[in-house]
């Protein structure tokens, strides 16, 4: 069903806002608004084959114990680079950052140091996302602590992430760090493109039908619900083509920063549903790769 034939039909009992269960179900459902998904992907795999052509294959890096807590590092030849650190989306299913290499040659050219991080989806966690997020928070906290190895800045680390991965960014970038180790400011930057931050409607969608919602879970990975630990600025960004909820997600979101007194800058981008407009986080032409790159001082 399209988004014009939702907007017809014959609306049930409300669930979130205006909207009834199939209105929401359709609103965190890429697919009823952009139905170009496969399409994207398979040009983001081509693209980033032909980087891989280029730059030559990253180095393969594990940050934890499991096979799959490793990351891909696109190094710059520039001494004491600054990093920027990859979540890659994929409504928090099993996705491969190999994937998403397309974005790592504008970095690179720049003078920075691109890592892409791997790590569960739920179908390795029963569900739960704070598995997830530990894991990229853990991600992290390793890229501080072993910047120097590969001749990184260790206070220049900034964080990217789009869709669900831009979820788990904003949980990045409101992290009690005490935890982890590493400096509260250990992150000086982030891109939060497309993402959710507020998980109370996202578990009264059909979503809770593959993720194991809890009320720890929404408590804590509720981005917005932490904005008290928020130590950097920030960019928000999404699409014009993106669903209702998902715009209102990132408007909302930069709203709240900015109550909070805390810097950020809302990006929206005219004519990009929620699977395009990941391909402008590698392009320097585009609205979010120019921010990017002012953002982290390479322009």
């Amino acid at each position: 069903m399209n988004a014009t034939a939702t907007a017809q039909r014959a609306k049930g009992p409300l669930v979130w806002l205006d909207m009834d269960q199939q209105a929401l179900d359709d609103a965190y459902d890429q697919l009823v608004y952009a139905p170009n998904r496969d399409q994207v992907h398979k040009r983001n795999m081509f693209n980033s084959d032909r980087v891989r052509a280029r730059l030559g294959a990253p180095k393969r890096l594990a940050y934890g114990p499991k096979p799959i807590e490793q990351l891909d590092l696109f190094a710059t030849d520039k001494p004491n680079a600054p990093i920027t650190i990859f979540i890659h989306g994929g409504a928090w299913r099993a996705r491969t950052v190999k994937d998403y290499a397309y974005q790592a040659e504008m970095m690179v050219r720049a003078g920075a140091h691109w890592v892409g991080l791997d790590f569960d989806g739920v179908e390795g966690t029963n569900g739960d996302l704070l598995p997830m997020a530990d894991q990229v928070r853990r991600g992290v906290a390793w890229v501080y602590n072993n910047a120097k190895s590969f001749g990184g800045n260790p206070d220049r680390i900034f964080v990217s992430g789009q869709s669900s991965g831009g979820h788990l960014a904003g949980n990045v970038v409101t992290t009690d760090w005490s935890k982890y180790g590493v400096p509260a400011n250990v992150v000086k930057g982030g891109l939060l493109c497309s993402g959710m931050y507020e998980l109370k409607p996202v578990r009264l969608s059909k979503r809770s039908q593959y993720v194991a919602f809890t009320d720890e879970c929404e408590e804590e990975l509720s981005s917005q619900r932490h904005l008290d630990r928020l130590n950097c600025p920030i960019i928000v960004a999404y699409g014009t083509y993106e669903t209702p909820e998902f715009q209102r997600q990132n408007r909302e979101f930069a709203e709240a920063v900015k109550k909070a007194g805390k810097p950020v800058t809302l990006l929206v981008a005219e004519g990009y549903n929620h699977f395009e407009i990941a391909e402008c986080i590698g392009n320097p032409l585009s609205l979010l790769g120019d921010a990017m790159l002012k953002q982290m001082g390479l322009v």
